[in-house]
């Protein structure tokens, strides 16, 4: 009896959700907010990274498959947007902010522990071009592409243990390209907009080991990483 009374009101919600999209008598939102020149807000949000390996030689074994995996986990994040209104279907953004994530490492050596827990704190920095369709009452999907850079706090790139003791280490800076999709939602007292978006590094990330035989770096030509944002704007 509860899934159908459920399912009865999503329904209903979906319904009514319809008629605002399609209907002339909806209520327009926060009508002006996209007129102005400078627009100001902040996001919360949840990510995931991961590492993507270029080798130098392949173990051509099929038991190994590839020589490392990353158990992948949800971080978050938290910055602010900054938003200048080219014309009115162009914005250029700027989004500063910090993200937490953990990266579950281990090269697949069944006789050696190998494994290695990253903790990464990256303050991110991206610069992006916003392009919005017309919008539809409420609704105004969007696409963004860019190119952004980080600092990684937590990198031990000046740290000299390696490896060989237990210390895995990055290289601080670090630097990407983006692009997601989004929707602007008008909300009565403010713009809500989640997104989804890709990042991926385009330098090596990776600080090699003393030994040029070693384990975890003496096989890899890059590391770079990849990673997925799911985020939540408030304007």
């Amino acid at each position: 009896m509860k899934k159908i009374v459920a399912i009865i009101g999503l329904c209903l919600f979906c319904s009514h959700a319809n008629a605002q999209i399609f209907s002339g008598e909806s209520i327009i939102n926060q009508e002006n907010i996209d007129n102005k020149r400078w627009s100001w807000g902040y996001y919360l949000g949840f990510n995931t990274y991961d590492f993507d390996f270029d080798y130098k030689k392949y173990n051509p074994s099929p038991l190994l498959g590839k020589d490392f995996n990353v158990e992948k986990t949800i971080g978050f994040n938290v910055g602010l947007v900054g938003s200048l209104k080219l014309n009115n279907n162009f914005d250029l953004r700027l989004e500063p902010g910090v993200s937490f994530n953990t990266r579950n490492f281990q090269a697949l050596k069944a006789d050696q522990n190998t494994f290695r827990e990253i903790n990464s704190t990256y303050v991110h920095i991206p610069l992006l071009v916003k392009f919005s369709a017309d919008r539809l009452n409420n609704f105004r999907p969007f696409v963004v592409a860019g190119v952004s850079t980080s600092l990684n706090l937590s990198s031990n790139e000046k740290n000299p243990d390696d490896n060989s003791v237990g210390q895995f280490r990055m290289k601080t800076n670090t630097y990407y390209y983006e692009v997601g999709v989004g929707l602007d939602l008008y909300l009565p007292y403010f713009k809500f907009s989640p997104s989804l978006r890709g990042v991926f590094a385009i330098n090596d990330e990776l600080v090699r080991d003393a030994d040029p035989n070693s384990l975890y770096t003496g096989n890899v030509e890059q590391m770079r990483t990849r990673g997925v944002f799911l985020n939540f704007t408030f304007q």
